[in-house]
């Protein structure tokens, strides 16, 4: 079946496939996105297909369709104590990219790569770029996953929530709260959707490490920023944040990666 795919325009495959997918989001009576959300979530999947295939897509839905799922946990009690996300979770483009911004930029630069239209010198070459791009992609994913379960599982069901500043109580919701519950639950989802990336051979089992171990770092760092700069900052909202936080789980990925390599050659 793959073959099958692999051998029809990836343009005809993506366009189509992610317009029937939109329609019947559209239709839908359960909204996952906003319309205009909708649109620019069909612009990024045609994306995701046209330069890393069906498999880069995987993380893609994997990633949609459990953070969409987490969200909508203790969603009554949530919005009861207003601190649910906002249109009872439905993702606007403002959320699409926000999340997948640093993902999209990895796959193009992958895409770009092999098209050949960036031409690397031999000696850049022998580091695999491709591979780095790749466990940056993951990582990105497995990072925003990891952020997005440990927020949603905490306000729902975290019994005692800290600043991770200074570790002092506060309620659930704050800006820079973590929770014991909310974090596994963030490690159990950015394992979960790393795996994803080795089952479908976006990289390896080494580089699931490096996504978990990545994602726990950015996500902690999130929180960081959120308790001590986001409220100072009318421009950094938590889509801006979100960007900051998938990047930095990319680059520490990539680090990772790259230092592990330099240690055993």
């Amino acid at each position: 079946m793959s073959s099958l795919i692999n051998s029809v325009n990836p343009w005809l495959v993506a366009v189509g496939l992610n317009t029937i997918l939109l329609g019947l989001a559209w239709i839908a009576p359960k909204k996952l996105l906003t319309p205009a959300g909708l649109f620019h979530a069909w612009f990024l999947s045609i994306l995701i297909w046209v330069t890393l295939g069906w498999q880069g897509y995987a993380i893609v839905m994997f990633y949609f369709l459990v953070g969409s799922g987490v969200t909508r946990i203790g969603m009554a009690q949530k919005e009861a104590e207003g601190i649910a996300e906002k249109r009872s979770g439905a993702r606007g483009p403002e959320n699409v990219w926000g999340s997948a911004l640093t993902g999209a930029l990895c796959a193009l630069s992958v895409g770009l790569i092999n098209s050949g239209f960036i031409v690397l010198s031999p000696q850049f070459l022998a580091t695999n770029p491709q591979s780095l791009l790749l466990l940056g992609y993951v990582a990105s994913f497995s990072t925003k996953l990891a952020d997005t379960t440990a927020s949603e599982v905490g306000k729902a069901y975290g019994k005692s929530t800290f600043l991770i500043t200074t570790l002092q109580p506060v309620p659930r919701g704050t800006e820079g709260a973590i929770s014991l519950e909310g974090t596994l639950a963030g490690i159990v989802a950015s394992v979960a959707i790393a795996f994803v990336g080795w089952g479908v051979g976006l990289i390896d089992l080494l580089g699931v490490a490096w996504c978990v171990l990545a994602a726990f770092i950015a996500t902690n760092l999130e929180s960081v920023i959120g308790a001590t700069l986001q409220s100072k900052y009318s421009w950094l909202t938590n889509e801006v944040v979100n960007i900051f936080n998938t990047l930095i789980g990319a680059i520490a990925a990539v680090l990772l990666a790259w230092t592990w390599i330099s240690i055993i050659k």
